[in-house]
């Protein structure tokens, strides 16, 4: 990605310790004045083409992971963005999972331990579509949905708990060699009636729309709220949020795109070296074929 764009990445990074403002500091109808939507796509075709070459060095070189956390209210363009930003990626070396409501075997465990099973392996890319934080989200404005119980009185000393607990394990998680990028999908309430009316009016979106959905964007409030507690409180230098103005899906594509190239960037991947004994035997093994006969 070149300089020119490194600016949407600072945009979006929530600077640990400070306070993340979802209408002002991180407006969600907010893109490039200078960048029209042509150009834009343009762009992204071009960031992909840098996105995928770092990917096959990352996925060589083996050394590290990488797990993109992708968390959103309902019609932001989770599945949009995977499907724009991560197409023509090896799929040798990348996951998405996608976290619904816990199975009675998933809540016999700790609330960490369906994301802890699933974590990727070095050189792997794993995409959590909603992750470990909707324990900070939906069972905030949901607190009936806690397992096991916890009293409402306790409810406050919790989320304070959990953010603490989610930052130790996140920092576990980066000290022995996985990289953390946190990607906030910040859409209005007035786009996200948009979007919902789009899958209202389109057959082939129907599926797309469920009852509950609209059941949840009466809760628009409660989940602003615990959005910028959970951004506030887990934006930390090891793993930082970035909050994505997600109204305009062409920018919010443009900007995931340049936030993981200058990630995969900064680690530098490179094709593996061989040695001299591995670059002999492989002279060998090319005599050998040379000297077959058709």
């Amino acid at each position: 990605m070149s300089v020119r764009w490194r600016h949407l990445v600072d945009a979006a990074r929530v600077t640990p310790g400070s306070w993340a403002d979802l209408v002002g500091t991180y407006d969600p109808e907010r893109h490039d004045p200078e960048l029209a939507k042509d150009s834009g796509e343009a762009a992204l075709a071009q960031a992909k083409v840098v996105f995928e070459e770092l990917q096959d060095r990352f996925f060589a070189q083996a050394d590290r992971a990488m797990l993109i956390v992708l968390q959103a209210i309902d019609a932001a363009g989770k599945d949009s963005a995977i499907k724009h930003v991560m197409s023509g990626l090896n799929p040798q070396g990348v996951d998405v999972y996608s976290f619904k409501a816990p199975t009675p075997t998933e809540l016999a465990h700790d609330y960490l331990w369906r994301h802890q099973r699933v974590l990727p392996e070095r050189g792997r890319i794993a995409v959590f579509n909603r992750s470990h934080y909707e324990n900070v989200l939906v069972t905030r404005v949901h607190p009936d949905q806690l397992h096991p119980p916890v009293p409402s009185g306790d409810l406050k000393a919790l989320w304070r708990r959990r953010f603490e607990e989610i930052n130790s394990w996140e920092r576990y998680l980066h000290e022995t060699g996985t990289v953390i990028v946190k990607l906030f999908l910040n859409v209005s309430k007035r786009e996200q009636k948009v979007r919902f009316l789009q899958r209202l009016d389109n057959p082939e979106k129907n599926w797309k729309f469920s009852v509950d959905d609209l059941k949840e964007r009466a809760f628009w409030d409660q989940y602003q709220e615990a959005f910028t507690d959970m951004l506030s409180h887990t934006s930390t230098e090891r793993a930082p949020w970035y909050v994505v103005p997600a109204d305009h899906k062409w920018f919010a594509h443009l900007t995931i795109s340049a936030i993981l190239v200058d990630t995969l960037s900064s680690l530098g991947p490179r094709y593996p070296e061989l040695t001299g004994v591995a670059k002999a035997a492989l002279a060998r093994a090319k005599s050998e074929l040379l000297a077959e006969s058709d």
